[in-house]
């Protein structure tokens, strides 16, 4: 015989409270004081409650089709309100991000961090007014590194990427490390030896090093006296003087810096030199790299952030967790077989 399944009116009625302040216990709101959440929230366990899918996802599709859709913030902090849509990868996050929110029912708003006046503690209020609870972290520019301090028990929070490093939410970002590992596996496939790398050095630092971590892992596979050190931007020395000081077979790095150096050089690709792109858009077939799959990043962290709206899952998690979105490999006629 199925158990019988536990009703909020069950818990209400032995709780000795309203069947709404369960229902808003169950769904962890902040309407309600911490004690009394956690004290229904433990009643309802110890009778054996279980939230029923099929309402939640009926809620869902209820809060979807509603003429006011909820807003998620998406909150950046680059040195200009819009700065952070000339760069790379950026625009692409939230471009997807938006699409997302619009096919789950949600309404992504832009708030900028830096806006004359805006406080932690303004903005905090302005969340809570407003009744905004979920939150996207992204675009935050390195140099600014600052805890972000907002009252987290009210809102479901991801990043998009690794800044700032406080609070611990749970990230999704590209996977930096596989993506260069990645490129240096294919290009080693193809016969080459020595394998130079450029990039620059503040990319780097926003994604915690990893890209020269790949690098430096998938070296060791390489016989010592081929192995090149990566040149990371500013660098010692100009790019050309490391070139012809190592003499790489092929140069793994982003197009718009390494090709204006190699046409300087009188270097053609790839009967001179080959290239790799880390960073590569390109879809004709001529330039081979990784494809990062940015709109994928963007889609998930609706998708993450959704899923804890509709659960109640708020505040900084215990164990934070990091979604790492793969890149793809593209052949192109830059990277050809070494003969």
């Amino acid at each position: 015989m199925n158990k019988r399944h536990v009703t909020l009116a069950q818990i209400a009625e032995k709780s000795e409270k309203h069947i709404t302040t369960v229902s808003l216990a169950i769904r962890n709101s902040p309407k309600l004081s911490k004690k009394t959440r956690e004290n229904i929230q433990k009643l309802a366990k110890e009778m054996g409650y279980k939230p029923d899918p099929l309402l939640r996802a009926l809620s869902s599709y209820r809060t979807k089709n509603t003429p006011n859709h909820p807003v998620i913030a998406y909150l950046t902090n680059w040195n200009s309100r819009w700065g952070w849509r000339d760069t790379y990868a950026h625009p692409t996050f939230y471009d997807a991000a938006k699409k997302a929110a619009d096919n789950l029912g949600f309404q992504l708003e832009h708030f900028w961090l830096r806006e004359p006046g805006l406080t932690h503690k303004r903005l905090n209020t302005i969340f809570k007014t407003r009744g905004i609870e979920g939150i996207i972290v992204a675009s935050h520019v390195v140099e600014i590194d600052d805890t972000l301090e907002f009252e987290w028990e009210n809102f479901s929070a991801v990043k998009i990427d690794y800044f700032p490093h406080k609070p611990n939410l749970h990230v999704i970002t590209n996977n930096q490390l596989q993506i260069t590992r990645l490129a240096v596996q294919e290009i080693i496939k193809l016969g080459y030896k020595r394998i130079g790398f450029v990039i620059d050095e503040n990319w780097d630092k926003t994604v915690d090093n990893l890209y020269a971590a790949g690098f430096y892992w998938e070296q060791l596979k390489i016989d010592q006296n081929n192995r090149i050190p990566p040149y990371l931007i500013p660098g010692e020395t100009t790019i050309k003087e490391w070139i012809i000081k190592y003499k790489p077979e092929v140069i793994i790095g982003k197009k718009s810096i390494v090709y204006p150096i190699l046409q300087e050089m009188n270097l053609k690709v790839p009967k001179d030199i080959a290239f790799v792109d880390i960073f590569n858009e390109d879809q004709s077939g001529e330039i081979a790299g990784v494809k990062q799959n940015h709109i994928r990043v963007g889609e998930l962290s609706i998708e993450i952030l959704s899923s804890q709206i509709q659960h109640r899952i708020k505040g900084i998690p215990e164990v934070s967790t990091t979604t790492h979105v793969d890149g793809t490999w593209i052949p192109g006629n830059s990277l050809p077989p070494k003969v």
